[in-house]
């Protein structure tokens, strides 16, 4: 944990970290967050031991299905595609997993699976954006899985209300997993399994929160540290007198499949 060190040098520190990728080993010593008890990315490599054909969908920079393709070796799929949506994770997944023999396509996270209609056996996602049900219905073969961790509901509120201010019921309740529940139901999938966990997350410095919300765009959009600096100065403040800023993280974990014909 870094501890004396000005505001400036921290947000100055927090604000040059590169964001591609879903690397968050810079985080170690200054944030924290428990891990689902499920253990989604071994037992991924346990689902994908058993595959044929899979597609790893909103893969990132493929650092989750690096390893998931590491835990399945040898008994890997024939075939392993991902989709990624943003360029420079396009680049970064490619250069990790073409040696690994899986195909990285780009594709626009809301767009149509860029896919034949059957094509895997196994679909994968850690933390999609949103799933479209539809699209992995249409792209798994009969008798097909989709297992996938998501982002449940409020999840990291307490630090995006620290910034936005309180949010309106219909915001706080986006990623019930008992409405995608009911959408994947009505693509004619079955939900075998759900989970669901909210888990405690600790931000030791100022950085890491600059960092965190550099990386996950989504949580306060359009932030910059010269929007937030008043809040900013405030919460390392904080942090510095209290210890660190406390949030919790939600996540539910889907097995679902397409029934057989």
């Amino acid at each position: 944990m870094t501890t004396h060190r000005s505001f400036e040098d921290l947000v100055a520190e927090g604000a040059a970290v590169p964001t591609e990728g879903w690397d968050f080993s810079w985080f170690e010593g200054r944030a924290s967050e428990a891990r689902p008890s499920w253990g989604y990315a071994r037992s991924a490599g346990e689902r994908l031991a058993g595959a044929g054909a899979a597609l790893d969908i909103q893969t990132g920079g493929g650092e989750v299905l690096d390893f998931v393709l590491r835990r399945a070796e040898p008994a890997r799929p024939l075939l392993v595609a991902a989709t990624e949506g943003w360029p420079p994770n396009v680049a970064k997944a490619t250069a990790l997993l073409r040696p690994r023999g899986a195909v990285v396509v780009a594709a626009p996270d809301d767009a149509p699976l860029p896919f034949a209609d059957e094509a895997f056996d196994l679909v994968l996602s850690r933390h999609p954006v949103r799933p479209h049900w539809t699209e992995i219905a249409r792209v798994l073969r009969p008798g097909g899985t989709y297992f996938a961790q998501h982002v449940g509901p409020a999840s990291v509120f307490e630090l995006v209300e620290y910034f936005l201010g309180p949010q309106p019921p219909q915001v706080r309740r986006a990623r019930d997993p008992r409405r995608e529940r009911a959408e994947a139901e009505a693509a004619g999938l079955e939900v075998a399994g759900l989970r669901a966990e909210r888990l405690r997350m600790e931000f030791h410095d100022i950085a890491a929160v600059v960092h965190f919300l550099r990386k996950v765009v989504w949580m306060v959009p359009g932030f910059t540290v010269e929007a937030y600096e008043g809040r900013l100065r405030a919460l390392h403040e904080r942090i510095e007198r209290e210890g660190p800023f406390v949030a919790h993280s939600a996540r539910h974990l889907f097995d679902v499949r397409k029934p057989a014909r």
